[in-house]
């Protein structure tokens, strides 16, 4: 009898211990009790962050063999180490040997176009180097290839990207943790890759089809999407990941990049974990899932500051000084300097980019840049100079600041880093092109009246002055504009006068897309010298003597370098009165110098409240009529009287 209740015994534990396994089978959770995610975004090529990294990647493995370390995109273009982009993928590469597993595109990994993005993949399977896995779903390969004017480079694309592995998701293991990893190209990704040559599915249709085929065919115990789309907390019709966290089910986290939100504390939206850990490797993220009542729950976020209370890591500072080796002999030697070339010497605070045109007004880092376009531009041209009338810097363009102390040939390019010309060569080039004066005008109140709700667009002058009152009519916010000469002296823009105004190639691009944005409400068309609209800017870029681009941080860099003194002007240490804000209710203030989109909302507002008024006298003559008046209408003719 004892033996029967012995192996009775055995049986039942045998039972309970396969069971369990059984339905974690079934449903693909392991039950490994923490599940730890380490992870970036837009890193634009601050490689001097990654012997940091490294370090607090191993830290974090060490803790948890369950860690896994992702990038949600924009990994490259920001400092001078993505002019080797194309040559020696450095940034694929430094993200391998800091132990990665995952990536993601962003729209600046399109910077130097689909072409220039295929020859860095192509190098970095070459280089036959530990690599990050690529994953990204929504690229739409079937309108792309269709497209001929698309075609060529779309295959060359494809190709290199299935030569570098690249899937819609992957299954990474580890610690006796699967986790699925799954990348998503934002839609506004995607209108800041103007030069592309890609499309793109939608977002949360395509996230859709993927979690599906990952719960069909996978056993994992956590999806996540690493996602190009971004957050944005003053708009939530804008707010890409927020809405697809709400719109897609069974995704467990989101990894936000392309809006280099900082998120101290994360959003969460059902059973979605939205995290972000702000730009530039300033930090990394750090969110922790425990298995808990048959799933994994967050159970800790943060954020790990890359300060100086971080150890480098030897090896990846080795690393990183071969990659600076290799700008500057194929890069910085092209323009005579080397990367710690010091320029000039720097006594201002300027403004952090961290908060560089968070606000409306005047700014001397917008200044002083747009300022050395129009010297750039005199130095290019020599003796054959055209007069500058105008020159804009946004603020979408301008990734830098100057610290005190010296600025080197490194810290100008970091200013303005983004981009490649016509030539393949990193750094947008300036481009020439005319306004008219009304054009001038409508540029000075989208710099006031949209920028507010989109910050790139905050506009930067040397030449053109203005005043605006906040409180003013929308549209209608910018007044007293004027545009300096070489003397300062102000004048008002003619309306139908051509001005030469100068800009880089991006921003030159953009500001031609404002019609179609605006469905026609604002019309900005640059133009050539003769006043015919620009097809190609390509074909206005600005050139120096030796027939090479005239790169706006070479214009930034050659203006630092010239500096009497060696050191920046005092003038830049306070505003010059370029934009001057008039915070005011006074009536005059307020209805002073209207244009013509004051008119038109003045019209609308009228014509509704007409509307209006005439609504209420009707209504009213009817109710008259049916107490009093004449043809006042008997219970038995009503349409629901009673029998």
């Amino acid at each position: 009898m004892k033996k029967i209740w012995t192996k009775i015994l055995i049986c039942c534990m045998v039972l309970m211990a396969v069971v369990p396994s059984a339905v974690m089978a079934d449903t693909g959770i392991t039950g490994k009790q923490t599940i730890s995610i380490v992870f970036s975004h837009d890193m634009h090529s601050h490689l001097e962050k990654f012997p940091k990294i490294r370090t607090v990647v191993k830290e974090k493995k060490k803790q948890d063999k369950a860690t896994f370390v992702l990038d949600a995109g924009d990994f490259s273009m920001g400092t001078p180490y993505q002019t080797i982009f194309t040559s020696q993928a450095s940034e694929l590469r430094m993200m391998g040997a800091a132990g990665f597993d995952v990536t993601t595109l962003g729209n600046h990994e399109f910077d130097y176009r689909s072409k220039g993005l295929a020859q860095m993949l192509n190098q970095a399977k070459k280089s036959k180097e530990k690599l990050p896995e690529m994953v990204i779903a929504n690229i739409d390969w079937k309108k792309t290839l269709a497209d001929s004017d698309l075609k060529e480079d779309g295959e060359n694309l494809k190709a290199a990207l299935e030569n570098y592995g690249y899937q819609d998701y992957t299954v990474v293991e580890r610690g006796g943790a699967k986790i699925a990893v799954f990348g998503i190209f934002g839609k506004e990704s995607a209108s800041y890759a103007p030069e592309s040559g890609t499309y793109f599915e939608d977002p949360v249709d395509t996230a859709k089809q993927v979690v599906d085929d990952i719960k069909a065919h996978e056993k994992v115990d956590m999806i996540v999407c690493v996602s190009h789309s971004g957050t944005n907390e003053n708009d939530p019709d804008k707010s890409e990941d927020e809405i697809l966290a709400r719109e897609v089910d069974g995704i467990d986290l989101i990894i936000s990049g392309h809006s280099h939100t900082e998120l101290p504390e994360p959003i969460v939206v059902g059973d979605t974990v939205i995290a972000s850990a702000g730009q530039y490797n300033d930090n990394l993220g750090s969110v922790t899932f425990e298995y808990k009542d048959g799933k994994y729950q967050m159970n800790k976020y943060k954020l790990l500051p890359l300060d100086k209370n971080v150890k480098d890591d030897k090896a990846m500072l080795a690393l990183e000084e071969e990659f600076k080796d290799s700008v500057d002999e194929e890069y910085f030697s092209k323009f005579g300097y080397r990367w710690d070339s010091v320029l000039t010497r720097n006594t201002i605070d300027f403004t952090g980019i961290d908060t560089f045109g968070a606000e409306q007004g005047e700014d001397t880092l917008g200044n002083l840049i747009a300022d050395s376009y129009i010297y750039g531009v005199k130095q290019a041209e020599g003796q054959d100079y055209e007069t500058v009338d105008v020159a804009v810097a946004p603020a979408g363009v301008i990734r830098g600041s100057f610290d005190k102390g010296r600025i080197t040939a490194a810290d100008a390019f970091n200013a303005l880093s983004l981009g490649t010309g016509k030539d393949g060569i990193a750094g947008y080039p300036l481009v020439s092109v005319y306004l008219t004066g009304a054009e001038l005008k409508l540029a000075a109140e989208i710099d006031i009246s949209v920028s507010n709700i989109m910050e790139p667009a905050r506009l930067y002058f040397s030449g053109l002055h203005y005043a605006y009152n906040p409180h003013r009519l929308i549209l209608n916010r910018a007044y007293d504009i004027m545009i300096a000469d070489k003397d300062g002296k102000l004048t008002e823009p003619e309306d139908d006068k051509l001005y030469r105004v100068v800009a880089d190639l991006y921003s030159a691009q953009m500001l031609g897309t404002v019609n179609s944005m605006s469905y026609g409400l604002l019309s900005v068309m640059p133009k050539d010298k003769d006043g015919n609209e620009i097809e190609n800017f390509e074909d206005y870029i600005i050139y120096n003597k030796n027939g090479s681009e005239l790169k706006e941080w070479y214009a930034l860099a050659s203006y630092l370098d010239d500096f009497k003194g060696g050191q920046v002007p005092e003038k830049y240490s306070q505003a010059e009165g370029r934009k001057v804000l008039e915070d005011s209710w006074s009536p005059i203030n307020l209805l002073k110098s209207p244009n013509k989109f004051f008119w038109i909302i003045i019209a609308a507002v009228a014509l509704v409240l007409s509307v209006l008024a005439l609504i209420i006298i009707l209504i009213v003559k009817l109710v008259r009529r049916i107490r009093y008046g004449k043809g006042t209408i008997r219970k038995k003719d009503m349409m629901f009287s009673r029998r």
